[in-house]
């Protein structure tokens, strides 16, 4: 019997626009940004499972476990997106988007893999961003359901860029069979375990 095993500690938070996904930093230029820390006192080994980047918002689990973290990163796992991109998405670029296209990725070529796209008939019931996104009054929008396996740098923007739409909010929703679900912006939820 194992007297000293290790009890992970697992959390789940909605980390709010404005926010990096990470507890400290090296970087002069990074001193003044708000970083996960800034919303629990969280224990140490904690670590973010896979990032969204400082203007994307929502689901973020953290874990103190690498295995699990390892595990959520691999292809294996679904990460739902909504995105909120400029214009009305013509069912061509939807397509295109589904089947793959190609985003730059350390300065080199890189093709997405096929995913899930769908373009939402309503506005998805989200929290307020504390940065105001335009309005109507300056053209079109479209939300979008986009479910990948990869997670590649800043992938959903560039590639709804890539159809000439770009992304003005991007909200993670699901990884897994974990979703949102109600959360508030900045809410912490302690798990005893993720159930992926």
């Amino acid at each position: 019997m194992e007297m000293n095993k290790l009890i992970h500690k697992h959390y789940i938070i909605y980390k709010p626009y404005g926010y990096l996904s990470q507890f400290q930093t090296n970087s002069a230029q990074q001193n003044k940004k708000k970083l996960l820390g800034d919303l629990e006192d969280f224990p140490s080994g904690i670590m973010a499972v896979g990032r969204l980047d400082e203007k994307s918002e929502g689901l973020l689990l953290l874990t103190t476990d690498g295995k699990m973290s390892d595990y959520v990163n691999s292809k294996k796992v679904e990460k739902e997106y909504y995105a909120l991109v400029d214009g009305r998405i013509s069912n061509e670029a939807v397509q295109q988007l589904r089947d793959g296209v190609d985003i730059g990725i350390h300065g080199k070529k890189y093709t997405t893999k096929p995913c899930k796209v769908i373009p939402l008939e309503k506005t998805p019931n989200l929290p307020e961003r504390s940065r105001k996104i335009r309005d109507a009054r300056h053209g079109p929008t479209t939300w979008l359901s986009i479910i990948l396996r990869e997670g590649k740098f800043r992938q959903v923007r560039k590639m709804t860029s890539a159809v000439g739409c770009p992304t003005l909010r991007l909200v993670r929703v699901r990884v897994g069979r974990i979703g949102l679900d109600g959360m508030q912006v900045g809410e912490v939820m302690k798990v005893d375990k993720f159930m992926i």
